[in-house]
């Protein structure tokens, strides 16, 4: 089990990058915009300097929703492959069997 400040932490990120999206990419654009005046241009890349660090997406970490833990994590599943591994062992996820040869 990861650290419950840790865990934490993470929700806020994920929060944080919900409540700025739409204001980022609205910056990200002009930013981008080659037909916009180099100052305008740059004056939203200060704009978009000064959002908070933790609204960026690249900053929230994938865990696993039951354990936390931020390590070997499947996608498709939102999980662990501990945790995985124990809930397919124990027949909850359905199409899922554990191999034995």
């Amino acid at each position: 089990m990861a650290k419950q400040s840790a865990i934490q932490k993470n929700k806020r990120r994920q929060k944080m990058v919900i409540q700025f999206a739409a204001k980022r990419a609205e910056l990200k654009s002009v930013a981008k915009d080659t037909t916009r005046q180099p100052e305008e241009r740059f004056a939203a890349r200060m704009k978009l300097a000064k959002l908070p660090r933790n609204s960026s997406p690249n900053r929230v970490r994938n865990r696993c929703e039951m354990t936390g833990r931020p390590r070997s994590y499947y996608r498709k599943f939102r999980m662990s492959r501990l945790a995985l591994r124990e809930l397919g062992s124990n027949g909850l996820i359905p199409g899922l069997v554990k191999s034995s040869w």
